[in-house]
């Protein structure tokens, strides 16, 4: 599903990432963990396309087969709306926008009919357990409530890989507790990838895999 290697990323004079290598196969769910500053976030970002790592001829990324660094901005802006999914810490929900109308986003950037795009996030909202907040606006939820939206929003285009920071960061420990059983819920159900960055130990243990992240370099 996901394949890097050589994956270096420097700021100015800081070589924050230095090389890189990591498979990730269909279905799994992958947390990476480490202390602050260590690259897991900067990883992350350019194993989900929003960020380019730092040029080197060895460097690599194919997600799905498709080889990521060799896509211009174009079709790298569409496999990333079409295929990957994103859960961040801090929910991103637009304020002005309704529960429904924050999940139907993605689809409409995708040019999918709003009718059939309605009728999908409303099924979306409902296995989430939100039926009856599709027309809340992020004010009127609360943060798990919120979070949940985010996690629909993600899922509306059905993506192939999951990519969360941090997700439970900014929850209580029951909703905290409650995301960290839907994305395995959600896998069973969906088959997704989940690659997800955590403090969070609880989280961290309940993966297939917890990869350390020091000094810039996935420990072995």
């Amino acid at each position: 599903m996901i394949r890097a290697k050589d994956i270096h990323k420097y700021y100015d004079q800081l070589h924050v990432l230095k090389g890189v290598d990591l498979h990730i196969e269909k279905g799994e769910i992958v947390a990476i963990v480490g202390a602050s500053g260590a690259g897991k976030t900067t990883l992350l970002q350019i194993l989900g396309t929003l960020d380019q790592p730092s040029q080197s001829a060895a460097s690599s990324l194919y997600i799905n087969g498709e080889d990521i660094l060799k896509m211009n901005d174009k079709n790298l802006s569409r496999f990333r709306n079409l295929h990957l999914g994103f859960i961040f810490q801090f929910h991103q929900l637009l304020p002005e926008f309704t529960a429904l109308e924050n999940v139907c986003i993605p689809a409409f950037i995708a040019g999918k009919e709003k009718a059939a795009t309605e009728v999908e996030a409303k099924k979306l909202l409902d296995y989430l357990g939100l039926s009856h907040r599709i027309d809340h606006k992020p004010n009127e939820l609360s943060g798990g409530e919120q979070q949940r939206v985010a996690v629909a929003r993600a899922l509306i285009n059905k993506p192939a890989v999951l990519f969360a920071d941090e997700p439970s960061g900014n929850l209580d420990t029951a909703s905290a507790d409650n995301l960290h059983k839907l994305f395995f819920q959600l896998r069973a159900e969906f088959g997704q990838t989940f690659v997800i960055v955590t403090h969070n130990e609880e989280l961290a243990n309940m993966a297939d895999r917890k990869l350390i992240m020091v000094d810039g370099l996935i420990s072995k």
